[in-house]
């Protein structure tokens, strides 16, 4: 695993950075979805850890294009495969090295596997709910451990709409999707009950809220490959007539990333254009 760094912020007469307000990791930070919700908390004033897997040059270029649009704040990036329970744990650990702290967690990472069921591979089924929905318990496990002792932190799962709807093809990926709703609300009320035991009882502080967020169809890498008839036939269903965009997903995102937001917790928000009225 690494991790590349902007040039730290050096008080004067001293080496130690300039501490951030919060810290925030999103798991596939990089891209789609998961590179505008690190655009829109870096817009926040938060200090990003941007997580990703495989292209190094590509993460490095928006890593690079990051620090020249928010020259004043942290970004960093971090390399792993949240499919691998070991991998998720060092991630969490090497942001809190690097950062002194993580107030917030998106899991975002995701892949598709399409394929029916009658035609699914075993390993078609295993690598989806091993990225999708179990590397989203590993991080948030090593995450929320943190979040407890200090007692404030936020956790946003993205999951899907069609984890909730299910879709001809995808039955692996509505499962997974589905299953960060069991997620969420189990984590949201452990950290209540952990909370409490730790020495922080609720309406004390901002506290520790776990939500999630599932996104219709969204105008991303993951719908380039589809037919035009098929996007047409998408857009057909869809009440507001066209595709989501990224930044509309990270606006609810970031809201329930807030400070103010504590008041939310085991929630599902949908943004999805009134597909599932």
């Amino acid at each position: 695993m690494t991790s590349t760094e902007q040039p730290r912020q050096r008080g004067e007469g001293t080496d130690n950075p300039r501490p951030a307000h919060r810290v925030a990791l999103v798991t596939g930070g990089t891209r789609g979805i998961g590179a505008a919700v690190s655009q829109a908390l870096a817009g926040d004033g938060t200090a990003v850890a941007a997580g990703y897997r495989r292209n190094h040059e590509a993460a490095e270029k928006f890593a690079a294009g990051m620090r020249a649009e928010h020259p004043s704040g942290l970004f960093t990036v971090h390399e792993g495969n949240i499919g691998v329970a070991d991998d998720c744990r060092r991630v969490v650990g090497e942001v809190i090295d690097r950062h002194g702290r993580l107030d917030i967690l998106v899991n975002n990472a995701g892949i598709a596997i399409d394929k029916t069921a009658a035609k699914m591979a075993d390993d078609d089924w295993h690598k989806v709910i091993a990225i999708n929905l179990s590397g989203a318990f590993f991080i948030a496990q090593a995450a929320m451990e943190h979040m407890i002792g200090r007692g404030t932190g936020r956790i946003v799962n993205v999951s899907s709409v069609i984890g909730e709807t299910g879709n001809i093809g995808q039955v692996n990926y509505a499962a997974s999707k589905s299953g960060l709703f069991g997620l969420t609300k189990s984590l949201a009320r452990e950290a209540i009950f952990q909370l409490e035991r730790a020495g922080h009882p609720p309406g004390d502080g901002v506290g520790v809220t776990v939500n999630a967020v599932t996104p219709g169809f969204v105008a991303t890498d993951m719908l380039t490959g589809m037919p035009d008839k098929a996007l047409d036939r998408v857009r057909g269903q869809i009440p507001m007539g066209r595709l989501g965009r990224p930044e509309e997903v990270a606006r609810v995102v970031s809201f329930l990333a807030a400070e103010e937001s504590a008041y939310i917790t085991g929630q599902v928000w949908a943004v999805n254009g009134g597909l599932d009225m």
